[in-house]
């Protein structure tokens, strides 16, 4: 896929992952909408980007049905079409899970994996009208492997590997794409030395390839999954080798 004047749309586009594939998107050519909960980083990062191209920032609610929908139809009313969605927007929640309520674990699925269920539904009507496109969710490594305080992060990722595989089976007879991105750690305004003291070492030590990912090497896999027309249905880990173990 060319991404020259494609729309696509970047769920938690306000920061980290979903602010570096913005940028991706846009110096491709393409158009992009921002959808963040955050409004001053959402809006800020709209005014970054706009020295690259076309780019508007829209205030989401992922968990919500009803704003994901409000933010296709607003895409496509500035834009014409969609092409692309990147369902990136994601939260985590530490801790036992003996200790874990009921509130905690369904708001950690609502936003990681109801989001993908809701970006999915009102994108593929758009897609189908333009002949085809691509869905891009962001899984993660705790997809893949278990971790000890992250059940319901785990959970969450778990789910969106296989409706990433179900979703692509059911519309490659449209050519919509839809593939999965797994990071491993990434650094970010939580993920650092500075925040994480000691512990981030122990993070880094993980990583055979000795170090943490960059924001813009996840957004390079995202692109790739958005071009690449004979990728469907995957989910493509970039890790440092963190699952290879």
């Amino acid at each position: 896929m060319d991404l020259k004047d494609k729309v696509a749309i970047v769920t938690g586009g306000g920061s980290g992952i979903g602010l570096a594939t913005a940028k991706a998107f846009l110096e491709k050519g393409a158009k992009v909408v921002i959808a963040d909960y955050n409004e001053e980083s959402g809006s800020k990062a709209a005014e970054d980007l706009s020295q690259y191209g076309d780019v508007l920032f829209e205030k989401v609610d992922v968990s919500e049905e009803e704003q994901v929908k409000n933010v296709v139809a607003t895409a496509v009313e500035k834009f014409g079409r969609l092409d692309v969605i990147f369902n990136n927007a994601g939260i985590g929640i530490q801790g036992e899970t003996h200790e874990l309520s009921y509130e905690d674990y369904h708001k950690v699925i609502k936003v990681n994996q109801d989001s993908v269920f809701f970006g999915s539904k009102h994108a593929i009507p758009e897609m189908q009208k333009v002949g085809g496109g691509a869905i891009i969710n962001t899984a993660s490594i705790l997809g893949s492997v278990g971790e000890p305080t992250a059940f319901a992060y785990n959970a969450s990722k778990g789910a969106v590997n296989l409706m990433t595989k179900s979703v692509a089976l059911q519309y490659a007879k449209d050519n919509i794409r839809v593939s999965a991105v797994a990071p491993g750690y990434v650094e970010s305004g939580m993920v650092n030395r500075d925040a994480l003291g000691d512990y981030y070492d122990n993070l880094v030590d993980k990583h055979p390839i000795g170090r943490l990912g960059q924001p813009d090497e996840i957004a390079h896999a995202v692109i790739f999954l958005a071009e690449n027309e004979f990728t469907t249905g995957t989910t493509l880990l970039v890790d440092g080798g963190y699952t290879a173990q």
